[in-house]
Order: structure tokens, then C-alpha cells, then sequence
């Protein structure tokens, strides 16, 4: 089966109330152009981001290749002050570096509360980047593990090992400075960064904050009524493992059909 390429919609010149009333109940990713952001797609040069950020240590990770995955996590842990970081992130090649002389540096956030699993804005201030995205509802050619998939590689997957991945359909778009991306709660998302750049993730809940783990500070958490569903999953797993294979085989296969007609959404968009 041949993929499926997508372009994200771009719209020019949204109002919130249209945006709010028109577009987010669809919950399809859009890129938002024309927003009024302040100075700082000018103003946030390496200079003034290296002075005003001054000599605070942050974490970051650390590659020795453009895509990080963070299920075999191919990065290292290291600390480096603001203003340092900075100035290598916009290198092209390292005088000091950790790893190698091309190392790549991702700094995940300046917040005091970040979060994730939640609607998303992610605003280019600076530099350009290119977001796949992924519909949840293909989740089951993703091959996941946990929240992420283990397909690193989307342009050029091992289809020996991934053989159901073309399905899935893939929502492309380009961001360079100004342009805002909405990313619905769900969707997965795959991001190479073409240059040098600043993006600030602002996230909010869309679901009523009942639904949300209260304990749950950095927002990773699934909502508390899919994590029940997922617990008692592993449990009716572990009791179909008391009996043999043809049986286990049998019911297993019962209970997906029964989830796909209780509680798959009829609406294959």
C-alpha cells in the first residue's frame, strides 16, 4: 500500500473567535500564519537569547545524530549553562563538545510546568523545521511502544520490521518563523529541525480537569479513566494466560472484536 502524504492546512489572519467557534472542534492539526508574536521572531538572536539568558544551568540532551529516539534513548544527559548552550546549538561544528564534533543539542524545556499529553501549540519563533504528524486514529501501524513509536526512520522504514507502517497516513507541513502549528491532544508527531531555531510548546487541557491525574505535575500521564481501562486490560490479559493457547487465542480474539464495536469510533476520518 503506497503512503499517504497530507499537507496540514495553513490558514492567514484566524481570529481567536474563529479559530476557538470554527476550527479547534475539528481536532486536525493547522498551521496558524500571520499571528501577531511580538519582537521576537526579530529580537531572539543568538546574541540576545545568550545575554538574557545568562549563565543558568539547564539540561539537555545530547546526540551524535539529528533524530533523537527516546524509546532506545540515543542521547546522553548532560547540564551546560543558557548562554553556552546557545551559542553551540547554532554551530555547525563544535570546538567543545560531549560526544562529537556534530553532537546535536535539544533543551526540552525552560518551563517550571510542562506538559504533554494535552492540546498543543508549538510556535517557530526562529529557524525552520519540518512536522510530520500522525492521525491516532492509525495508531495501530505506529508500532508503539508506550506513547511512542518505534519507527525513528519515517522517511525510510525498515519495512521488514515495520511492514505495516505505509498505512499509516502522514500530515506534513513546513514551519519557519511566525508560523504557529496546532497539534490536537493524540497526535503523534515527528520533528526534524532544518537550522537553528526557538519553538515554545503551550500547552492546555482540553478535556475538564477532572479527567487529568491531579499527581501527574508534568502532564505524561494518560487521563485517569484511560489508565483504569489499561489496568484492567492487563488484568483480563493475565487471566486469558491461565489457559491454553487455542483457548487463549479464541477469547482473545473475541474480546477485540467486541472493543472494535463497543468502543472504536465509527468515523474512520
Amino acid at each position: 500500500m503506497a503512503e499517504q502524504r497530507l499537507p496540514v492546512p495553513r490558514l492567514r489572519g484566524v481570529t481567536r473567535e474563529q479559530f476557538m467557534e470554527h476550527l479547534y472542534p475539528q481536532r486536525k492539526p493547522l498551521v496558524l500564519e500571520g499571528l501577531d508574536l511580538g519582537s521576537c521572531t526579530s529580537k531572539w538572536t543568538v546574541d540576545y537569547l545568550s545575554q538574557v539568558g545568562g549563565t543558568k544551568e539547564v539540561k539537555i540532551h545530547v546526540a551524535a545524530v539529528a533524530q533523537m529516539d527516546f524509546i532506545s534513548k540515543n542521547f546522553v544527559y548532560r547540564t551546560l549553562p543558557f548562554n553556552k548552550l546557545v551559542q553551540r546549538a547554532a554551530e555547525e561544528t563544535h570546538k567543545e563538545f560531549f560526544i562529537s564534533q556534530d553532537e546535536r543539542y535539544y533543551l526540552r524545556s525552560l518551563g517550571e510546568d510542562p506538559r504533554k499529553v494535552m492540546d498543543n501549540f508549538l510556535i517557530q519563533v526562529t529557524g525552520k523545521k519540518r512536522i510530520t504528524l500522525f492521525n491516532p486514529r492509525d495508531a495501530q501501524y505506529l508500532y508503539l511502544s508506550g506513547s511512542k513509536s518505534e519507527v525513528l526512520n519515517i522517511d525510510s522504514p525498515d519495512l521488514d520490521k515495520y511492514p505495516l507502517f505505509p498505512k499509516a497516513r502522514r500530515y506534513e507541513c513546513s514551519l519557519e518563523a511566525g508560523d504557529v502549528l496546532f497539534i490536537p491532544a493524540l497526535w503523534f508527531h515527528n520533528v526534524v529541525s532544518e537550522e537553528f531555531g526557538v519553538g515554545v510548546n503551550v500547552f492546555w487541557k482540553h478535556l475538564p480537569s477532572e479527567c487529568y491525574d491531579t499527581t501527574d505535575t508534568y502532564g505524561n500521564k494518560d487521563p485517569v479513566a484511560a489508565s483504569r481501562a489499561m489496568q484492567i486490560l492487563d488484568r483480563a490479559l493475565k487471566t486469558l494466560a491461565e489457559l491454553p493457547e487455542e483457548y487463549r487465542d479464541f477469547y482473545a480474539r473475541q474480546m477485540v472484536l467486541r472493543i472494535q464495536d463497543k468502543a472504536y469510533s465509527k468515523n474512520s476520518e
